[in-house]
């Protein structure tokens, strides 16, 4: 209801409630201070604010598993493309295929001949499938970690919509520092080679930017980290918005606790704005979450696989979704006017006459 922000907020009021009861010796509004949000959560938690619409698509997402060494490596190339191609064959007539962030590995516009036999290919077979890939504009000099949609834009098209540099694409916003762009690069650069990182000087996207159109179905998606940032999704989500896209290169963390981290803050979207989502990854953790921000089917973590799922639809929209942050200020407000009450009544009591 009041998402992952307010949620947050709820723990440092409580927390900051309790040591103040407990400076004061005042014990039942510390006890006030944990019981009442404890409880509305436990009632609020398992409302189910947006219902099936009984509408589902078919939806595939394929894993490469390419070893992060090999993701730039101009040798890898052909034998990345080829392999993404052979996975996707067997998905060919599902209303939607999902490919990870940059799973092209050559730059879209030295590409454009394997993008429109894609684009072909799963046009003919009433599909429509969405794929990372970096964009480099010769004009501007400007590089951006888009998303592409490939095939059908409408169901039953069965032609290819693909030209370069169409719209119906997305450019990532929240850029990783260092990872993608470098603060204060002229400095920062001349001074380590760590600074000079390989595709570490993305552009930025627009903050809000149109839902993708893939076979008839409105989509927002978000890259790698821009997962994280509840403000940002929710300004891309628009009335006719139905599913929720996220794709990452989760490589970089090995076999730390940062993929599941990472799934986890989806999770949370899914739930929060109350649409199912779909996450595709390099090599994991690749998934399908419910509007109640339960994963649904999962691809095993590093490994070359796929599978594909059901998407149920929903209809209705989320407290959180409608309102953003302002719930969490009404609580904050209430909880300073509360505190205020309390400092009053306290120094009045002190005040009496013994």
């Amino acid at each position: 209801m009041i998402g992952e922000t307010g949620v947050s907020g709820m723990l440092v009021l409580m927390t900051s409630a309790v040591a103040l009861a407990i400076h004061q010796k005042n014990w039942r509004f510390a006890l006030m201070s944990i019981t009442i949000p404890l409880i509305s959560g436990a009632i609020l938690n398992p409302i189910e604010w947006t219902k099936p619409s009984g509408k589902q698509i078919s939806t595939a997402i394929i894993q490469g598993n390419i070893k992060q060494e090999l993701r730039w490596a101009p040798e890898q190339d052909l034998p990345t493309m080829q392999r993404y191609l052979q996975d996707t064959q067997q998905y060919l007539g599902h209303d939607l295929i999902i490919w990870p962030e940059a799973a092209i590995p050559k730059l879209e516009s030295l590409a454009t001949e394997y993008i429109t036999a894609l684009d072909e290919m799963t046009a003919a077979s009433n599909s429509s499938l969405i794929t990372g890939i970096v964009n480099y504009n010769y004009e501007s000099e400007q590089v951006y970690n888009s998303l592409i949609t490939l095939g059908n834009k409408l169901p039953g098209d069965k032609q290819g919509n693909y030209r370069y540099f169409h719209n119906n694409r997305f450019d990532k916003q929240h850029l990783l520092p260092i990872g993608e762009f470098v603060p204060f690069e002229n400095v920062l650069r001349r001074l380590a080679p760590i600074f000079d990182l390989p595709m570490s000087s993305f552009t930025r996207g627009d903050f809000q930017q149109r839902n993708l159109v893939a076979n008839g179905i409105n989509i927002a998606p978000a890259i790698c980290f821009e997962i994280a940032f509840p403000r940002q999704v929710r300004a891309n989500l628009y009335a006719e918005t139905e599913v929720i896209l996220t794709v990452s290169n989760d490589a970089w963390f090995g076999r730390s606790h940062g993929p599941a981290q990472h799934m986890e803050i989806a999770q949370v979207r899914a739930k929060e704005m109350g649409l199912p989502l779909i996450r595709s990854t390099n090599n994991g953790i690749s998934a399908f979450v419910d509007h109640r921000g339960n994963i649904t089917d999962r691809l095993t973590q590093f490994e070359r696989t796929s599978m594909s799922s059901m998407i149920a639809l929903v209809n209705g929209t989320t407290p959180y979704r409608q309102f953003g942050d302002l719930g969490i200020w009404l609580i904050t407000l209430s909880f300073a006017i509360a505190g205020f009450i309390v400092q009053r009544q306290t120094k009045h009591i002190k005040n009496q006459p013994r």
